[in-house]
């Protein structure tokens, strides 16, 4: 049984400088291990905003952790199109391009359910190398977080929290 969590995001934590104190009840909230439908379920309580921001934590965390392999590979995968959402609506049209492009080496629409991706990952075998370097360059010289941080800020009212959340 998991402990509740109580959670107040408010002014001071959307105008912080840590993005991830803004989202962390949507990431205790919402399962990633469950498939599609649960995950679905989870986000439903959840703005639109948040979805994306979550998908972008995801995204660069498992590609900076181990590459497009991981990503792909681990529960995360599920995320794909809402990080491709995500990277689109914060302008970055680089990423953009590039989770297209591993989308594309996945033969144009990697499962949502991770057995699936994986058999996809092991029938395709892509290559993500240039992805994942092409990724790590455009890291070293743009402030991701700082446009997420951005983002948050503009869109402030899809960011205010107050309950209870119980992780999955």
């Amino acid at each position: 049984m998991t402990k509740p969590i109580t959670f107040t995001i408010g002014d001071r934590e959307i105008q912080g400088d840590d993005y991830f104190a803004v989202i962390e009840p949507v990431f205790l909230s919402v399962s990633i291990y469950d498939g599609p439908e649960r995950y679905e379920e989870d986000l439903a309580n959840f703005s639109t905003e948040q979805r994306l921001v979550l998908a972008y934590h995801w995204y660069l965390s498992e590609v900076n952790n181990g590459g497009h392999d991981q990503f792909y590979y681990n529960s995360t995968g599920i995320v794909w199109r809402d990080a491709l959402k995500a990277f689109r609506e914060l302008g970055y049209s680089e990423v953009v391009a590039i989770i297209n492009a591993s989308v594309s080496r996945l033969g144009g629409n990697p499962s949502l359910d991770r057995e699936e991706r994986q058999e996809q990952l092991e029938q395709v075998k892509p290559n993500f190398e240039d992805l994942d370097q092409e990724l790590f360059t455009l890291e070293e010289r743009a402030d991701f977080d700082e446009k997420v941080l951005e983002f948050i800020r503009t869109h402030r009212e899809s960011f205010l929290f107050s309950g209870v959340v119980r992780q999955p």
